[in-house]
C-alpha cells in the first residue's frame, strides 16, 4: 500500500500536458474541481468522468496510476459511501432492518459522491504526474504575486508548498524502509486491536519523524551553500511563456464546463 501511494510524484514525458503552462495547468485544475462541483445529476457527472479519462489519455500516464492514486483514499471512499447510504431517510424505501433504512435516493447519492471523489482525485493528481516541482513553485508565485503588494512572502510560500509536496514520496519511501526494517525484527503490525496496530506504529513514527528532520536539516544545507536568500533578485532560466496549447487547452475545458452547465439545465426541464 505504501508503494502505492503516488501523491506529488512527477512523470517526466512530451504530452501535450506536459508542455502546457504550468499556471495555466493550475487554473484549469480548479475549473475542473469547479466542473465536477457543479454537476446536479450523474448525467453530468459523466461529463466530468469523460473530461478525466481523455485527459489523462492525452497525457500518456498510464491508466494503472489512477488505480494506485486511489489506494490511498479507499477508506474515505467507503466511509463516504456508507454515510450517505444510511444517512439518507428520502426516497423510497428500498430495505430496512431496525433503525437502519436504505433508499433509492441514500443508494443514487452514495454513488454520485463517489464517482465524484475517484473524479476529483484523478483528475487533480495529472497536475503533479506532469508538473515538474520547479515549474510549479514559479507557477504558484506568479499566481500569487499580486499578493506581494501587500507584504505576503509569495515566493517563501510558494517554496514551502512545493517542498512539502515533492517531499512526499521521499517520506513515504523512508516509511516503506522503515516498516521493513522492523518487520525484519519481528514486528507484527498486521494483527491485533485497533489499539495494538496503533502501538505498534510507534516504533515507525520515531525513526520518521527524526528521518524527516535529517532531511529539512541537508536540504537547509544545500539551500544556503548555493546562496539561497529569497525571492529578491532571483532570475529564472526558464521563463513561463503562454502558447497555442494554452488556448486550446483552456477551450478544451471550458466547452466541457458549459457541457456540464447545459446538461443541468436540461435535466432540470
Amino acid at each position: 500500500m505504501i508503494k502505492d501511494i503516488t501523491i506529488g510524484q512527477y512523470f517526466p514525458g512530451s504530452s501535450v500536458l506536459h508542455r502546457m503552462d504550468s499556471r495555466i495547468k493550475i487554473i484549469l485544475t480548479a475549473v475542473f474541481i469547479v466542473m465536477l462541483f457543479a454537476a446536479k445529476d450523474i448525467a453530468a457527472l459523466a461529463v466530468g468522468i469523460l473530461f478525466t479519462l481523455v485527459t489523462f489519455l492525452i497525457s500518456k500516464i498510464p491508466l494503472k496510476m489512477m488505480g494506485k492514486s486511489l489506494k490511498p483514499i479507499i477508506p474515505l471512499i467507503i466511509f463516504t459511501a456508507l454515510l450517505n447510504l444510511f444517512f439518507i431517510r428520502s426516497g423510497e424505501l428500498l430495505w430496512q432492518w431496525r433503525f437502519i433504512k436504505i433508499t433509492d435516493q441514500g443508494i443514487d447519492t452514495s454513488v454520485f459522491m463517489v464517482i465524484r471523489i475517484i473524479c476529483l482525485i484523478c483528475g487533480t493528481s495529472l497536475l503533479t504526474y506532469t508538473t515538474s516541482p520547479i515549474d510549479l513553485t514559479d507557477a504558484i508565485e506568479r499566481l500569487l504575486s499580486p499578493l506581494k503588494k501587500i507584504k505576503v512572502p509569495v515566493h517563501e510560500l510558494a517554496m514551502m508548498m512545493t517542498i512539502a509536496l515533492r517531499f512526499i514520496p521521499t517520506l513515504i519511501e523512508e516509511t516503506d524502509k522503515i516498516m521493513s526494517a522492523q518487520k525484519a525484527r519481528g514486528a507484527d503490525m498486521e494483527t491485533g486491536s485497533l489499539i495494538q496496530k496503533a502501538k505498534a506504529m510507534v516504533p515507525i513514527l520515531i525513526p520518521l519523524f527524526v528521518a524527516s528532520f535529517r532531511h529539512a536539516e541537508e536540504l537547509a544545507l544545500a539551500m544556503e551553500c548555493r546562496c539561497y536568500h529569497g525571492g529578491e533578485g532571483r532570475t529564472r532560466m526558464k521563463q513561463l511563456k503562454l502558447s497555442m496549447i494554452d488556448l486550446y487547452g483552456s477551450l478544451f475545458t471550458a466547452a466541457f464546463l458549459a457541457s456540464v452547465i447545459a446538461v443541468n439545465i436540461l435535466m432540470k426541464k
